[in-house]
């Protein structure tokens, strides 16, 4: 497969793109990551990763696909960011004790001309989580840069979701199959 540019700081996009031997540089670049109030949830997902890969594809005309991805959580069609402080995250992780909430990720590969877009979904059922569960958590783990203030493959994940219906790697940052298969239509 050809080298892509991934355009995000995700660690976990990072980690899931090398398990999948894909071979690719990282090039971020600051975007706004506002959205028009009327789009559906899965296109704000969408927009945002598509404006990341437009920032990085400008930057100096380049030749190889630029993979983008945002992820948006949400609870009872709100979205739920990334947490402000401790308090925020902590707030956050009630609202989602033992309720579904959906895992939405916006993906956009630009090559050349062409342009691919998708949005994956995935379901995402907690337990009824204690509070000195989500406290723990918030405190060894700082969530504060996760949408949602969880990690599925942190200690949350192992012991506080009791099912997800869909891709598991995209609830990490990347529905990375599905990613490859794209990249593998180009």
């Amino acid at each position: 497969m050809q080298k892509i540019i991934l355009a995000s700081q995700s660690p976990r996009r990072k980690q899931l793109l090398e398990w999948a031997e894909v071979p690719f540089d990282i090039l971020i670049q600051e975007t706004d990551e506002t959205y028009p109030d009327n789009l559906p949830l899965e296109q704000i997902a969408i927009h945002i990763a598509r404006n990341k890969a437009l920032a990085i594809k400008q930057l100096n005309d380049i030749k190889i696909p630029v993979l983008a991805a945002d992820t948006i959580v949400v609870l009872e069609n709100k979205i739920i960011g990334k947490p402000k402080d401790k308090a925020d995250a902590i707030h956050i992780l009630s609202a989602l004790s033992g309720k579904q909430h959906q895992v939405i990720t916006g993906v956009v590969i630009l090559y050349n001309q062409k342009e691919i877009a998708f949005a994956e979904t995935t379901e995402v059922v907690f337990h009824e989580l204690s509070m000195p569960q989500i406290e723990f958590y918030v405190n060894q783990y700082k969530p504060y840069d996760k949408a949602g203030a969880y990690a599925i493959q942190e200690w949350i994940g192992v012991i506080g979701i009791k099912s997800i219906t869909g891709d598991f790697y995209n609830v990490m940052g990347l529905p990375v199959s599905r990613v490859v298969k794209a990249l593998q239509t180009l």
